[in-house]
């Protein structure tokens, strides 16, 4: 397997696991009553469609298309959490805290997608989206604690 390869599939497995947070931010906002967490949750949205958005050219350069698929981790998650949240006292607690988990793992892609040495362009993209990622990482970690 080339690196062009393995970058391609990296980077299409961060687009997957953002296209499985849009829709799972999504979910949560319609499940929860909290105005500020939906705010939050809508910021999210925003900034993991901008992140979609800049790195569709990396993965389209490699894979000669688009990629648009939803990572089938974060939609077995999601289901996890909407039954869980049924039973749960606290849901904000319950959907903040398997959000968070996902912005673990697109961390940890991005990081891995890093790791395999990128060419130039694609690394400029995924350092500015890893900067990003990590701030709403720290949000939702900081949210996670406050709905404990």
């Amino acid at each position: 397997m080339t690196t062009q390869t393995k970058q391609s599939k990296n980077i299409a497995d961060i687009i997957k696991v953002l296209h499985g947070g849009v829709d799972f931010y999504q979910e949560a906002s319609a499940k929860l009553s909290s105005v500020k967490l939906k705010s939050v949750f809508e910021e999210m949205i925003d900034n993991k469609q901008e992140a979609i958005d800049a790195l569709q050219p990396c993965a389209t350069n490699e894979q000669g298309e688009n990629e648009y698929d939803s990572d089938c981790c974060v939609e077995i998650r999601k289901l996890y959490t909407h039954l869980i949240a049924k039973l749960s006292l606290n849901k904000a607690h319950t959907y903040v805290n398997q959000l968070e988990e996902v912005e673990d793992k697109v961390l940890d892609l991005i990081d891995k997608a890093l790791s395999e040495k990128p060419t130039e362009p694609c690394l400029t993209i995924l350092h500015s989206v890893r900067t990003g990622a990590q701030t709403m990482h720290d949000e939702m970690k900081a949210y996670q604690k406050a709905t404990a």
